[in-house]
């Protein structure tokens, strides 16, 4: 029986479905034409079919249900469901987030399984040959395309923010899949949430205003900062301005930073638009770009350009904000 179709595993915490579930939907409709079959949903986790609703969704086929002693994480419970799921369906995909509980199991698995594995990956393709897995090398500097000769089945851990969720409701088949966990080795006592920063989630600004190398000098932030105010944006920057450590690296967009992943309206200032940052912008609507350099690789994916001067352009900004 050859491997067919994908099997996506849900991620959960606390009661609350992790929106790269979803994201991963979208990973497997694109993949859904060269491997055939259908795609899976497999929920872990005591209590798992209160989560039915939020993943019926276009491009779920079924939802399976892995009722387990506990509601939180275990690595080996996980580690065995999927064993189970896998050999009931055969996927020749599977989908996981690439997180901290992944990293507890998700490499454990491939290594028993005998299965192609690859992590922190942001885009997917499948052929004749079988499935292509991009992600990033040399401290996120380049692409790098995995393949995985000779795998039956393929386990990826995908990226949050990489795909966009499916819009829409559907009605997937739903059913509990029978499963006995093994003997626990651990047990979540409590949750404890790291000390806040203050600082925003840019994943979630539907409005960012980015500056770049042309900004010059850190003292030429604070500007930027009353600019984006102003106009009812989050400050963004590139890489080099977070290695500067002029803004901090959770402004950062991009492959090493943070994915716009809700952002409608992005303009970029002296950003020049180089393969790493785009990638942390592949999902906004709208790009203005402003840069001195008309050959700028950030003009072929903006909507509208403007070649001049950042520091002028915000004057201009700053008149009709005012």
């Amino acid at each position: 029986m050859s491997q067919l179709g994908t099997l996506i595993v849900a991620e959960h915490r606390q009661g609350v479905l992790r929106p790269v579930s979803l994201e991963l939907v979208t990973a497997a409709q694109g993949l859904r034409g060269s491997l055939g079959g259908p795609v899976t949903m497999a929920v872990i986790g005591r209590g798992a079919p209160q989560h039915q609703a939020a993943l019926s969704v276009p491009g779920v086929d079924e939802i399976v249900f892995v009722d387990t002693p506990e509601a939180e994480f275990d690595a080996d419970t996980w580690e065995a469901a999927l064993a189970a799921l896998a050999a009931e369906l055969r996927p020749a995909l599977i989908l996981v987030a690439h997180s901290v509980d992944s990293m507890a199991f998700a490499a454990a698995s491939a290594v028993k399984q005998g299965w192609g594995y690859a992590t922190d990956v942001f885009a997917l393709d499948a052929d004749g040959n079988g499935v292509f897995a991009t992600r990033g090398g040399y401290g996120q500097k380049v692409n790098v395309e995995v393949d995985f000769p000779g795998r039956a089945t393929v386990l990826l851990a995908v990226r949050g923010g990489s795909y966009k969720p499916p819009l829409g409701e559907a009605h997937p088949a739903a059913r509990t899949l029978a499963f006995t966990a093994p003997a626990a080795r651990t047990r979540n006592v409590a949750f404890i949430e790291p000390p806040s920063t203050g600082d925003i989630d840019m994943t979630t600004r539907e409005f960012i205003l980015s500056v770049g190398r042309g900004v010059g000098e850190q003292d030429n932030i604070g500007r930027f900062r009353e600019l984006a105010d102003s106009l009812g944006a989050s400050l963004g920057c590139s890489r080099p301005v977070a290695d500067s450590g002029w803004l901090p690296k959770s402004r950062q967009i991009g492959q090493s930073g943070k994915t716009a992943a809700q952002c409608k309206l992005y303009i970029a200032m002296g950003i020049s638009g180089a393969i790493q940052h785009l990638a942390g912008m592949k999902h906004v609507e709208t790009v203005i770009a402003v840069n001195t350099d008309p050959n700028a690789s950030i003009f072929t994916v903006a909507r509208y350009g403007v070649v001049g001067d950042m520091f002028e352009i915000a004057d201009e900004l700053e008149k009709q904000s005012a």
